[in-house]
């Protein structure tokens, strides 16, 4: 008998999960002193768009891209922010504290996707928010699984 393996998105307890994942994380990240700036005018509802889109990431509904615009949409909010190395790591440091409160998975294959999309996404992150705003193309929206990735950056 085969099992069909959980996504990612499954695996960490789907929507509710990330949802519960981002709140978490942005009540740290507003009161961090490095990374707090950032985010002094931030809409509302931006918890609930990156649980969007790091569902959309991990395999979950389309969500993000219909309601957002997809990657291309998510790459224009980081122009011309001029993000540090110290601030991605700081953002790391904090989504995974957040994530270890909530008791999001702990299991070692499941850490290591999380993980490795972390790293790639905030090191985007960071190369992006270098440029001045300009159009940006529309690809898919990257896919992260168990120790692969399907989308534009694939390689």
């Amino acid at each position: 008998m085969t099992r069909e393996v959980p996504t990612l998105f499954e695996w960490i307890g789907g929507a509710a999960a990330l949802e519960k994942l981002t709140a978490n994380f942005y009540v740290k990240v507003k009161a961090d002193p490095l990374i707090a700036p950032i985010f002094a005018n931030m809409d509302a509802r931006h918890p609930h768009y990156v649980a969007q889109f790091l569902g959309e990431v991990f395999g979950g509904p389309a969500e993000y891209s219909r309601e957002r615009g997809g990657h291309a949409h998510m790459l224009t909010k980081h122009f011309a922010r001029h993000l540090t190395e110290a601030q991605r790591r700081r953002w790391v440091s904090l989504l995974i504290d957040a994530a270890d409160e909530i008791g999001v998975p702990a299991d070692p294959e499941f850490r290591s996707s999380l993980m490795a999309y972390i790293e790639w996404g905030t090191r985007i992150a960071v190369i992006t928010s270098q440029s001045e705003p300009h159009a940006v193309e529309q690809e898919p929206m990257p896919r992260w699984g168990w120790g692969e990735v399907k989308g534009p950056y694939a390689g």
